[in-house]
């Protein structure tokens, strides 16, 4: 499966997202912008210059509604099996949270940069899974002497937006 991001006025996006309706498409409203999100099985993507990413690992369907996170993370292309590795063999608790709706693990296809995509059903159940026993366990910490490979080209950051225009963030 295959998804592609790209990034507007909020009424572009919706403007894009009702032309093609028969698509798989989100609508996410951020701090000064939109993200419109395609997820297809179609390699091609109906946006002119969007994000390309495939979908190495996923829970749930996405929802046009709720809080989503965008862990954006850049990883070195020796450090790619290592990073995904771990992704792929996580706890999966995550999804025994309260006010976890999705999940999607993005390969980039023309960048080093990873998105780590959760869905919420608002910020305060993302909140309190960052506070939670849960979030400390899929994180893995290391442990007193343990030696970790870097395998970041930067630090990753995180971006938020809105399943609804008129939801607060």
């Amino acid at each position: 499966m295959f998804f592609f991001i790209t990034s507007g006025t909020a009424d572009y996006m919706e403007k894009l997202r009702i032309k093609y309706s028969t698509e798989n498409m989100f609508v996410l409203h951020g701090t000064g912008n939109s993200l419109l999100l395609h997820e297809t099985e179609n390699k091609k993507s109906k946006f002119a210059t969007p994000r390309k990413h495939e979908v190495i690992d996923q829970s749930n369907q996405i929802e046009q509604r709720g809080y989503f996170v965008l862990n954006h993370i850049p990883v070195s292309d020796e450090g790619r099996p290592i990073f995904e590795k771990r992704f792929l063999e996580r706890s999966r608790e995550i999804e025994k949270e309260p006010g976890f709706i999705a999940y999607r693990l993005l390969r980039p296809l023309d960048s080093d940069t990873y998105i780590v995509l959760t869905q919420w059903t608002g910020p305060n159940s993302y909140d309190a899974w960052k506070n939670s026993n849960s979030f400390i366990n899929a994180h893995g910490q290391k442990q007193p002497g343990e030696r970790r490979q870097n395998i970041f080209n930067a630090a990753s950051y995180v971006t938020t937006y809105s399943g609804k225009l008129s939801e607060e963030k």
